[in-house]
């Protein structure tokens, strides 16, 4: 999705397009995969715009997750990171995530396509989404530990 695109749901969703939301906006886009914290996103668009408020971000990511522009992701280290939702998504993508480090490592591929058709089939159930997480080691790290 392009600045353009997202301006349009702005207003399709009554909200106001500002400056500020269209630097938080442009922030996420710029660093697709990075999952950041609404105060690493701050720390990014106050180069933009240094009179950029930190509730102005959390209010902004409150408003893209509302319009499902963001995914709002937990991976369990006490905040929220988020992320944006690319135009080829389906649903959230999975994470593997380094209990030592605390990398995050993203799979792209899908392999719950066929769980999620056996899903809707027996329980009559519409997957509209899931979030998948696998903890363990890096290989960053599993190569420290061969050290």
């Amino acid at each position: 999705m392009d600045v353009k695109e997202m301006k349009k749901l702005l207003v399709e969703n009554n909200y106001k397009i500002t400056k500020q939301r269209e630097i938080v906006f442009n922030v996420l886009n710029e660093n697709k995969g990075n999952h950041l914290s609404p105060e690493e996103l701050h720390e990014i668009a106050s180069k933009y715009d240094k009179d950029l408020g930190i509730a102005t971000v959390y209010r902004t990511l409150v408003i893209f997750d509302k319009m499902n522009l963001v995914h709002k992701l937990d991976f369990d280290d006490k905040r929220y990171r988020y992320e944006i939702i690319r135009d080829d998504d389906k649903h959230q993508h999975h994470h593997l995530i380094c209990k030592n480090c605390g990398k995050i490592i993203e799979v792209e591929e899908d392999y719950l396509d066929t769980l999620e058709e056996i899903i809707e089939d027996k329980y009559k159930f519409k997957v509209s989404n899931h979030d998948l997480k696998f903890y363990g080691s890096c290989s960053d790290c599993l190569n420290l530990e061969k050290k």
